[in-house]
């Protein structure tokens, strides 16, 4: 019976990126490969964190949890990636079981996972990580950002909510920022199919300042017109 871990399900207030504010239940699925400084949800990292569930039983948790006017289903990490298969069957129950719309929130390190999961997805934020994250070495570091791009283009094509967003740190570089929204923008050209672009400032240790921030949005703003700086809401209103 295929089974899945899970670190934890709550309702909350959606705290990033361009659909924040909304009443949402997140599934936080256990495993994730990298380990970013900013990562906020080191609990759930691991592969054997959290709870097992068989996947039916999964399933009926997450309908049992889901309260009135709930916008939807956050899927989160962790990455939802690492338990694609999983995460797609859940997704598909929470869209037809319960009718509520699903989200997907990862960091698209693998397109071939991505595209099993994306159709049964209303929504998909993917993020793109700056190499001052500290998450991968050098010499992978290209193919992780090119995986991104690739999801991108999957959840586009699949006429998907999408958009992409870059966490920032007081160490990015205005040149290596370029560089992610130039591989945002060639995997959606002039911004087609795009449906905003977030830039998230850590919270806390390695936060930037308004200056860097200010820089940063005008790198983006000529390629792009829907840039905008979204600090991490939750944190400022004691939501998990």
């Amino acid at each position: 019976m295929a089974r899945v871990r899970i670190s934890e399900v709550f309702t909350s207030i959606e705290g990033e990126g361009v659909l924040l504010g909304t009443k949402t239940l997140f599934v936080r699925l256990a495993g994730c490969p990298f380990s970013c400084f900013y990562c906020d949800t080191d609990y759930a990292l691991p592969m054997d964190s959290g709870t097992e569930y068989d996947l039916a039983e999964a399933c009926r948790m997450v309908g049992r949890s889901l309260e009135p006017n709930t916008f939807k289903v956050n899927f989160t990490g962790g990455d939802p990636l690492m338990q694609h298969e999983a995460v797609a069957e859940m997704a598909r129950f929470v869209r037809t079981a319960a009718g509520v719309p699903t989200y997907l929130e990862s960091a698209c390190f693998d397109a071939a996972r991505f595209g099993a999961v994306a159709p049964h997805m209303d929504y998909v934020k993917a993020e793109f990580k700056t190499a001052d994250s500290g998450f991968v070495d050098e010499a992978r570091y290209p193919d992780i950002v090119a995986s991104a791009a690739e999801c991108l283009r999957i959840s586009i094509g699949l006429g998907k909510f999408t958009y992409a967003k870059i966490v920032v740190s007081d160490a990015t570089s205005e040149d290596s920022f370029a560089e992610l929204v130039g591989e945002i923008l060639r995997a959606a050209p002039g911004g087609r199919g795009l449906s905003g672009m977030v830039i998230q400032p850590v919270h806390g240790r390695g936060a930037p300042d308004l200056r860097l921030l200010l820089r940063l949005h005008d790198v983006a703003k000529p390629l792009y017109g829907d840039v905008r700086v979204v600090p991490q809401l939750h944190k400022e209103i004691g939501a998990p």
